[in-house]
Formats: C-alpha cells, sequence, structure tokens
C-alpha cells in the first residue's frame, strides 16, 4: 500500500517542523498526546501550557467529523479536560458501521475566534496533478467542499505560486487576510510535496490578527517513499482504521514484509470468524474475499491477507503458523475453515511455498484437529503439481481434511465447498504434470511458423470489427439515468479529459501495436530466469530469433551470459551502460526494467532519452506516486507506453511476452499462449491475468494479446488506453477488462461504449465488491484498491458498466461463463471462425527445473552433514543459528556441532574452550610463530603469512595431539602396565608422543597443563586415560625431570576421556574421530589466533624484511673446498 493515513499529531509534526511560510504559523508543538496509560503529573510537566490555556480535546483515531459526532471538548480547563476524559477514554463509540474504543486523545490550546476567521484548505494527488481546494467559509459545517470550494490543479513537476492561489482561490477572501493565506498556502504544498503527502486537508484554517493556527488536520503520506524521507519521517505509525484494532500479529508480519522482496500481508478483520483465508496474490486475496462475503460469508471472515512474489519457504512458514496461531485461539461451534487459495503464478514456486505451510500445518496438528480445521486448497503456477501432492499426502498422513484442487478446477470454486454451496468432488480430474507438456508428445519437430503468424481464429474479410450492442441493462445506449455512478461520475468535474483527446485513438505519437513478432527487447538487471522464459515462449512460438537482444547491468562489466535457445547454448550481451546498448542495439523498441523500487526512476527516465524505445515495462513495486506521475507526464510527452510499475508485464501470443508473465512453459502450453486466440484482456492484478489466461483458454479459442497495468494508484497506463487498442486491432473479436476497486478509470470504458468509440463486446468485472461490507476500511493488496469515494466502489462501477451495456456476470466465479457466453455468440455469427489447432515446437527442460520436479537424479558431487545454509537461517548440524544463540552455546557449542555433529554438555564445551585459550600461542621462537613472522616482513599477506605458520605443523610441533591420543589408547586398550608400555617403546626406538619439553620439567610444570588438569578432574565422569598417561609420566620423569606429559600430550588424552565417557558417542565413533584427525584440529584451530596475532603484531611494528644473521649460522663446507 502506498497512501496511508497518519495521526493527526503526526501530520502537525511535519507540518510545524518542515513549512517553510512567512505567515506565522502559531502554537507550533503545542499538543500532548492522551492515553488510558497516560501519568497527568508528567504530562503536565512536559506541557506546562495545559496548565494556564483554556484547551480543546478530541480523539486522534482518523475518526471524520468529530465535531458533529460531539467527540471534541472545547474550551476547557484542565480539570474540565479530565473530568470530559472520563467519560470518552475507553469508551465505545459507533462511527458509520464502524464500532470502535477511543483510546487515544489529542490536547491542544483553544484558539478564540469569530467564524468568519475559519478557512478549509485541501491539497490531494491525482494522476495528472495536484489539487489545491479553497473555501472562504471552513469548519464544521463546511459542507459540500467538492461543489462550493474553489479549484486549482498543478501538473505534474509544475510549482504553484501565490499569484496563482490570490487570482484562483482567494477570490472571496477579505484583502488584509490574501497575503498571509497566500504564503501559507504555497508553503504548504511545497511541504505536501517535499514530504510526499498524498492528501493534506486542514478544517478549519483558522486567521487571525497573530497569525495562522492549524485546528483540526487529517493526511496521508506515501508509505513507499520511506527510503527518500526517513531523515525526517523518522519511524512513522501508521494507525488502523476507526473500528479496527492494531494486534501485534499485524505488526510482526508487516515486519517480515518489510525485510522481504516478497510481499506479506495479514488485516484481522474477526479474530473470532471461523473462515480464514491464505491466498497468494494481491488481486486473487480481494476476489477470495469477494466471493466469501458473496456467499454470505462477510460475519465470520476473520481476515485478509496475502502472499506473493515468490516467497521462500521459511517466509511462507513463517506466514502460515501466524494464522494458524491466531485461527486456533478460539473455538467456533461450528468448526472452521482455512482457505489456502490463489490465482496460477507467474513466478513463485508453488511447491516451495506450499511445504513451508506444510510445515507450519505439522506443528501445529494438535490445535487444528481440536478446532475442527478443514482446509481447502486451491493453486497453480510453477510446479504446483509437486506442492498440491505435498499438501494432499499431509492431510492424509494426518487426518486433518484438506482438499485439494489444481488449475482445472474455477479459482473460487472451493469457497463455496468450503461454505456449503456445492459439493466437493471425490477425486477431482488433475491436469497433466509439467514435465508432460515438456516431454516430445508429437512427431513433428517444428510447426510451420505460417500457420500461426495472424490470429488463431480466421475472421471474415469483410467485417473486421463487431457492430455496437445495444444496452443490456434495459437502458438504450446512449442514455443514462441521472442517478447512476456513471452519471455522477461524469458530472462530478473529476478532470476525466475531453472526449475528443481521451478516445480518439491511441495518442498518435503512441503506437496501437506495441508488439510484433520481431520485436526486440533490452532487459534491465540480471533476470536470467525471466529472460530464459522469455526466450523459450519465443522458441514455442517458432520465433526466428530471441526477442531478448541484451540485458543491461550496471553493477557489472561488460560480458556475455549463457542462455538456452531450444536445445542450442547462445550468448546474450550484457552492458554495464545503458548507452552502450543503445547504440548497439538499435533494432530495439522495448525496454523491461526490472530495477529496483529505489533505480526504477532513474532507469526509466534513462530509457526514455532515445527515440528508439516505444514501450518500458516497469516490474518493480513500491515505487514513489510523485516519481511514477513525472514517468507517466515525461512518457505522454515522447510517446512512449508505459506499463506498469507494480506488474508482471504482458503477453502476445505467437509474438512476444514480458519477463515472467504466464508462467512457465507447461501454462504457456497449457493456456495455449503459444499462438493468438481472438480474445485481449487488460487487468491490474499480474496473478489474475494468468487466471484470465486460463479462463479464456478454456472457454475460447484463446487470448490475443494481455497486459496487466499493475497495481499502483497510478499506472504508466490505464484500462482505456489498452482498451482502445485492442479495439482498433483488427484481429481481436472481444474485450475482457478484470477491473477492481479504486480509482475511476472504468467509468471512461462507459463513456467509450456509450459514445460508439468501443463497439466490440466487452466482458467487464471490478473485484472488491466485499469492500462495502466491511464495518471498517480496508486496504487491499494493491496500492490502488482502495476506495475514497462512492463512485470508486467495485459494486457502483460493475452498475455503471453494466447499464452502459457492457457484459457484467453477478460475481467472479460467472466471469468463465459469461466469457463462454459472447465468445459463442461471436463463433454462432461468424464473427470469430475457430481454426485448427497445431501442436507447438518442443522445449527441451532445463535440467535444474527437472530436478525439481523429481524427473531426473544425479550423484551429488558434494555431500554435507553438518551445515545447511539454503533455508531462511542457517543450520549447524540441524540447529537454527538463533537457537545457538539463544541456548548461549558459545565457540566450543558450535565446535562441537560442526565437528562432532552433536551438541556437547557444558562442561565439553568450555573444556574445548580452554584448549583453544591454552594452545592460542606459544611465543615467537616457536617454528610456527617463525615462519609466520618470517612471511608477514617479507610483505606477504595475512593468509600467505598463517598458511606459511600451519605448515610447519607435525609429529615434531604441535601436531602430537592426534599421535599421542593414538599411542596411549592403544596401550591402554590393550591391558600394557604403565612400564610395559614405557619399556616396549624403548625398545622399538620410538619416541612417546606428547611426552616431553624443552624447558618446562617436573619442577618447572607447565601452568597450561596444570590449569586443565584442574578441570577435567573436576568435571569429566571419568579420566582412565588420563590416569594411565600420568603414571607414564611418572616413570618418564624419573628419567629425566623434562620427560612431562606436555600440553599436547594432555589434550590428546583427555580428549579420549571426554568423546568416549560424555555419553554422546559410542566406542567406535570416539576412536573414529581420533583416527581422523580430529584433536589436531584443536592445536590448527587454537595457534591459528596466535599466528594472526603475530602477523598484524609485525604489520603494527611496521618492521622490514627480515635476513637472518650470519653469526648465528654454522657454515660447514666439504675440507676441499673451504679457503
Amino acid at each position: 500500500m502506498s497512501a496511508k493515513a497518519i495521526s493527526e499529531q503526526t501530520g502537525k509534526e511535519f507540518l510545524y517542523k518542515y513549512i517553510c511560510t512567512s505567515a506565522a504559523v502559531q502554537n507550533r508543538f503545542c499538543y500532548a498526546s492522551v492515553t488510558p496509560e497516560t501519568d497527568w503529573d508528567r504530562l503536565t510537566q512536559e506541557h506546562p501550557w495545559l496548565r494556564t490555556e483554556r484547551l480543546v480535546v478530541k480523539p486522534d483515531q482518523l475518526i471524520k467529523r468529530r465535531g458533529k459526532l460531539g467527540l471534541v471538548g472545547i474550551n476547557l480547563d484542565l480539570q474540565e479536560v479530565q473530568e470530559w476524559l472520563k467519560s470518552h477514554l475507553m469508551s465505545e463509540t459507533s462511527v458509520g458501521k464502524a464500532k470502535g474504543v477511543l483510546k487515544n486523545f489529542l490536547i491542544e490550546p483553544f484558539v478564540p475566534h469569530i467564524q468568519e476567521e475559519e478557512f478549509y484548505v485541501c491539497i490531494y494527488a491525482t494522476r495528472e496533478g495536484d489539487h489545491v481546494l479553497f473555501h472562504h467559509e471552513g469548519g464544521v459545517e463546511v459542507g459540500d467542499v467538492d461543489a462550493k470550494a474553489q479549484r486549482l490543479m498543478i501538473a505534474v513537476d509544475d510549482k504553484l505560486s501565490e499569484d496563482q492561489v490570490k487570482e484562483q482561490l482567494l477570490t472571496h477572501v477579505p484583502d488584509d487576510k490574501k497575503e498571509v493565506l497566500a504564503s501559507f498556502i504555497v508553503g504548504l504544498f511545497n511541504l505536501y510535496e517535499d514530504l510526499y503527502f498524498t492528501y493534506l486537508e486542514i478544517n478549519p484554517l483558522v486567521v487571525t490578527q497573530d497569525g495562522v493556527y492549524i485546528l483540526d488536520m487529517a493526511a496521508k503520506i506515501d508509505a513507499t517513499a520511506d527510503y527518500i524521507c526517513k531523515a525526517k519521517w523518522g519511524d512513522v505509525e501508521f494507525p488502523p482504521p476507526f473500528g479496527r484494532e492494531a494486534y501485534p500479529e499485524e505488526a510482526y508480519i508487516a515486519d517480515l514484509d518489510a525485510k522481504s522482496g516478497a510481499s506479506l500481508k495479514l488485516t484481522l478483520l474477526n479474530p473470532r470468524g471461523r473462515i480464514w483465508t491464505m491466498v497468494a496474490g494481491g488481486g486473487a486475496s480481494v476476489v477470495y474475499s469477494d466471493t466469501i462475503c458473496d456467499l454470505g460469508g462477510v460475519d465470520e471472515l476473520a481476515n485478509y491477507g496475502e502472499y506473493s512474489g515468490a516467497p521462500s519457504e521459511q517466509q511462507t512458514y513463517d506466514y502460515a503458523k501466524t494464522i494458524l496461531s491466531l485461527m486456533t485461539r478460539e473455538k467456533h461451534p461450528q468448526g472452521k475453515v482455512l482457505i489456502i487459495g490463489g490465482s496460477i503464478a507467474n513466478f513463485t514456486n508453488v511447491a516451495a511455498t506450499f511445504k513451508g505451510i506444510v510445515r507450519a500445518i505439522k506443528d501445529y496438528l494438535g490445535p487444528l484437529k481440536e478446532h475442527e480445521v478443514t482446509i481447502f486448497v486451491r493453486r497453480g503456477g510453477p510446479n504446483y503439481q509437486e506442492g498440491l501432492r505435498v499438501m494432499g499426502e499431509v492431510g492424509k498422513t494426518t487426518g486433518i481434511p484438506i482438499h485439494v484442487f489444481g488449475t482445472e478446477t474455477h479459482m473460487t470454486a472451493i469457497v463455496g465447498m468450503a461454505l456449503g454451496h456445492r459439493p466437493i468432488p471425490n477425486q477431482p480430474p488433475m491436469d497433466a504434470h509439467t514435465a508432460n507438456f515438456l516431454l516430445n508428445t508429437s512427431n513433428s519437430a517444428k510447426t510451420p511458423a505460417a500457420t500461426r503468424t495472424a490470429s488463431f481464429s480466421e475472421a471474415r474479410t469483410s467485417n473486421d470489427a463487431t457492430p455496437a450492442k445495444k444496452s443490456k441493462a434495459g437502458l438504450p445506449a446512449g442514455t443514462q439515468s441521472r442517478h447512476s455512478p456513471l452519471h455522477r461520475f461524469l458530472s462530478a468535474g473529476l478532470h476525466m479529459y475531453s472526449y475528443t483527446s481521451a478516445y480518439s485513438p491511441v495518442s498518435p505519437s503512441k503506437a496501437t501495436t506495441l508488439f510484433r513478432k520481431h520485436t526486440k527487447a533490452i532487459v534491465w538487471g540480471m533476470q536470467t530466469r525471466a529472460v530464459q522464459g522469455m526466450l523459450d515462449f519465443d522458441y514455442v512460438c517458432s520465433r526466428d530469433e530471441p526477442s531478448v537482444a541484451a540485458m543491461v547491468y550496471p553493477f557489472t562489466g561488460d560480458h556475455k551470459q549463457k542462455f538456452y535457445w531450444g536445445h542450442k547454448e547462445i550468448l546474450l550481451p550484457v552492458y554495464k551502460n545503458m548507452a552502450d546498448a543503445m547504440k548497439k542495439h538499435s533494432e530495439v523498441d522495448v525496454l523491461i526494467s526490472f530495477a529496483s523500487l529505489r533505480s526504477a526512476f532513474d532507469s526509466t527516465v534513462e530509457a526514455m532519452q532515445y527515440s528508439q524505445i516505444h514501450t518500458i515495462a516497469i516490474i518493480a513495486e513500491g515505487i514513489p506516486e510523485a516519481q511514477t506521475r513525472k514517468i507517466i507526464k515525461m512518457a505522454d510527452e515522447k510517446g512512449v507506453t508505459i506499463i506498469g510499475p507494480a506488474t508482471v508485464g504482458g503477453i502476445k501470443p505467437g509474438c512476444f511476452k514480458i519477463g515472467n508473465t504466464g508462467g512457465m512453459l507447461d501454462n504457456i502450453l497449457a493456456s495455449k499462449l503459444y499462438r493468438p486466440g481472438s480474445v485481449a484482456y487488460v487487468s491490474r492484478s499480474g496473478g489474475m491475468s494468468n487466471e484470465l489466461n486460463n479462463i479464456i483458454s478454456r472457454t475460447t479459442d484463446g487470448v490475443y494479446e494481455g497486459v496487466a497495468i499493475g497495481g499502483d494508484r497510478y499506472p504508466g497506463s490505464t484500462f482505456m488506453d489498452h482498451v482502445l487498442r485492442y479495439q482498433d486491432t483488427p484481429g481481436i473479436k472481444m474485450i475482457v477488462v478484470l477491473g477492481e476497486i479504486g480509482g475511476t478509470e472504468e467509468y471512461k470504458i462507459c463513456h467509450g461504449i456509450r459514445e460508439g468509440r468501443i463497439t466490440k463486446p466487452v466482458v467487464c468485472w471490478c473485484i472488491g465488491t466485499c469492500a462495502t461490507m466491511f464495518a471498517s476500511e480496508v486496504q487491499f493488496g494493491h496500492a490502488g484498491a482502495c476506495a475514497n469515494q462512492a463512485s470508486e466502489t467495485a459494486i457502483a462501477k460493475n452498475q455503471a458498466l453494466r447499464d452502459a451495456g457492457a457484459y457484467v456476470p453477478k460475481s467472479f466465479d460467472e466471469l468463465g461463463d459469461v466469457i463462454r457466453t459472447v465468445y459463442d455468440e461471436l463463433v454462432a455469427n461468424g464473427t470469430i471462425i475457430p481454426a485448427q489447432e497445431v501442436p507447438p515446437p518442443t522445449v527441451p527442460m532445463d535440467y535444474s527445473w527437472a530436478r525439481e520436479l523429481g524427473l531426473i537424479r544425479k550423484p551429488a558431487s558434494f555431500m554435507t552433514s553438518i551445515c545447511d545454509e539454503r533455508g531462511q537461517e542457517l543450520i549447524y548440524a540441524g540447529m537454527p543459528i538463533t537457537e545457538v544463540f539463544k541456548e548461549e552455546m558459545g565457540l566450543g557449542g558450535v565446535l562441537g556441532l560442526l565437528w562432532f555433529q552433536r551438541r556437547l554438555p557444558r562442561y565439553a564445551c568450555q573444556f574445548i574452550e580452554m584448549c583453544l585459550m591454552v594452545t592460542a600461542d606459544h611465543g615467537p621462537a616457536v617454528s610456527g610463530a617463525h615462519n609466520t613472522i618470517v612471511c608477514a616482513r617479507a610483505g606477504k599477506d595475512l593468509i600467505s603469512s598463517l598458511t606459511s605458520g600451519l605448515l610447519t605443523i607435525g609429529d615434531r610441533f604441535g601436531g602430537a595431539l592426534d599421535a599421542a591420543a593414538k599411542q596411549f589408547s592403544k596401550a591402554f586398550d590393550s591391558g600394557m602396565l604403565p612400564m610395559e608400555f614405557v619399556n616396549k617403546m624403548k625398545k622399538d626406538g620410538k619416541l612417546i608422543m606428547g611426552i616431553g619439553h624443552r624447558v618446562k620439567s617436573i619442577n618447572n610444570p607447565d601452568m597450561r597443563v596444570q590449569i586443565l588438569k584442574d578441570f577435567v578432574k573436576q568435571h569429566f565422569p571419568s579420566t582412565q586415560l588420563l590416569d594411565y598417561a600420568l603414571d607414564v609420566e611418572k616413570i618418564t620423569t624419573s628419567k629425566k625431570p623434562n620427560l612431562i606429559l606436555n600440553v599436547d600430550g594432555f589434550i590428546g588424552v583427555a580428549f579420549v576421556d571426554l568423546l568416549r565417557t560424555c555419553g554422546g558417542f559410542t566406542r567406535d565413533e570416539a576412536d573414529e574421530f581420533v583416527e581422523i584427525g580430529a584433536l589436531n584440529g584443536i592445536f590448527v584451530l587454537g595457534r591459528s589466533m596466535g599466528f594472526i596475532g603475530h602477523y598484524l603484531d609485525q604489520k603494527r611494528l611496521k618492521q622490514g624484511l627480515y635476513r637472518h644473521p650470519w653469526d648465528d649460522i654454522s657454515y660447514v663446507l666439504p675440507e676441499h673446498m673451504s679457503m
């Protein structure tokens, strides 16, 4: 969502901080917020004016017309304010259909004034620019300002001047107030632009001799501009609409959404409801809510929400467990239903998301059964068959009733099943597996291209367009009830452009045909999967050449990227600079931008500098509306068609597809998108556009062209832009429009039908009919899906379209039936003559996707059992990294997980850490440290110097841990007495590893060994091998005092005791770890710390190249060569 309402306090804080005007703005920052937790003593200390001023108190919870509702206390002292709040704070009140509790209040100084000093000012955004409304009579009784106020429209990128304000807005204002008001309004407009407001209303604005007072204020800001305005906004809290509580779960999902590239939304409507939804897609989520409400489930609908944009398995799991947690808190006498629905995904891996949902279901298995939850699933898209299989399997194994359906079932049919309005099929027919589409099932390797160059349907040459049809709603074409939504829209002065400009064929500078068989595109962004999808589509459409000429990616140098064209590998150029790509590929006229929301504006503006570009698709969601409007203005000036932002793109079967539109090849083939049909569509939603592909392919001869214009409030191109293109395209015989709540664009289609500009049959349905049934305002998944007035509701628009003569179903459920009826009529009257179906060429499946589908298997090159980084968080030996820190396992615990695949006891972890500490360093004289120092002084880097030191570790230096453990273990396990062991080693002429030290002795003990011995004796359950080694030490030191058990030997034997007695290993496992060198790893890891220390020390001391002195070298040459 982009435009979000802010509290009055937040709005005034922005205004007081940042407005720049010569008008004296009074009472700056004089407001105090009161909640049930307010400490009045502290509040009066922070705001001493509360004790001295007369006051006004009012709720600050997005409530309109507070004065008329009796919710404002005026001209009170502090004690009277407190008394007033006793009867209002935490009281329940009704505002329209919404019922809520008053929790937040605002106290401000009372401003004495007369009625003539009250004014009204409002600024709001539209597609063409920003409208400033001003009325010289403000206050509670201002009335219908739309009809009464003076109005000034400031076009995008234009500035507002004081002269304009005086001449066009202040005509009824006394002369002595014009200067102040003009300066204030200009300053307010500049503030509105700078802080990315989308709506700002002050009523009343009071102007006295002392200056300007902002009494009441309502505002919305463009939340997508947070990355631009963060420094000025700070952390903005967006309060929920009155009547709806702010739940912590909503905040949790909002936080997940903010941290993810996917879209995750959740709004709780009725936590006690029995109908819960978990829907994929912004448009689909609205359609499911509509259908639930149409079937009488509005009072039981618990939530609205969506997950889309390819969330990961972990993100979907987090989202699903939140829903399941909420729905299993209170029982319902009829049990509960969970509708896991969605349209046909374009690029989301359905199996991956469903695996996340299945994990959540398994976690909540008990509560789901206890609350008698029944689950209904319908989904399509990449790998959906595997997703449905996994979902069905969990139903069979857990006993939870789960009914699973794919694309063979109408999208919203499961709602009727869940609510008992239609029977549940026992075994629904399943579409073929993805693989079946992609394996060669025909003998023809390639379909002759000539069979699919024109429309799939053979139209009569004598009739290129369908005659205008008569109204189906009982009104003659060209007449309109004065009480209809369309009439109200046309008479409301909502700046609908004139008939001549709006309904002439698409502006002469813009192309009617956006894509042809030979269209070439440049893709901005390293979106290799989307590009490969485009190339596969090109191949299956029998194009001669790929539609992608090049890619632009500013973050690397120029290079080539490998792709597949059919079974062959090809290289596509990737350029760092757009200028180079445009210069070298002059045939390109389409840019597909996968730039992020932060860079999309700049890259689009840059692209429009090149006259060869006629069409730009902007995929990014969340571009600030002010930037989008600038793009639209520039595109109109340059004759460029913009598709998006916030879109998946569009598709022209047999010719061209944008990015991920249409999904994977199985859906391309199933929906017959490899050749043109006779039906063109336009929708806002990307996911719903793919659903339209499915519906149209099942009810007609297929799609001729389809565009998803995007879900933002101001899409780069409108419904009407594309409907007019379709009207002027001979191959298109009927048009389908999937409109949406919010905006008034659909009324232009009504007008076009009435005026005869649109003569082809138009089937239209506006989603969002449920909005008027909710008690409080709900912002749906798309930024533009919110009605700001009655004419913007889906119900009003559907009625207007019906009255104008469009084919409008009773619900989305019936959309396919209406499309089929209209198509059959066109076939019956000869307008459409279906052609013979021709199979497309076979496209080899990518190896990675074939593996994903389980069609092939290949031995892995590597195996690992200690770590997995593929999920939402890193996992060490099965333990998530968050748990590692939560349990405070420390370095020893992590080493236990990664080296031994065990969660070791606390004492074992401490012992490991102690070993690392005592082996960290032993001075610069030892061979490893010496080598490290020499390398560092030779100018080598850290890695080289560290490696040089590590390479000295072996039996003679530091590597005795393993050897000592093996020798002592073998002797002890064979039953050899310590004396026998010493004698045998002497007889064999072998050193006892771990015995002996150059400096330390029985009389000068090594304190490192003493520290470790004290700990081991205190904490280890058994120390049999250590005791054996100490007995050996007694024998060796009796012969020579420095033949002590050194630190290497001690760690070696103590570690064997640890492995054998801690309870985590079998005897064989313990011996195996000794055999494979795990113990030497302790010395290597510990001593690496010391070596790095020596390296850093030499660099810090700036030591020069080391050369060993001659006097420390004994030169011993053969006699006959001596001087």
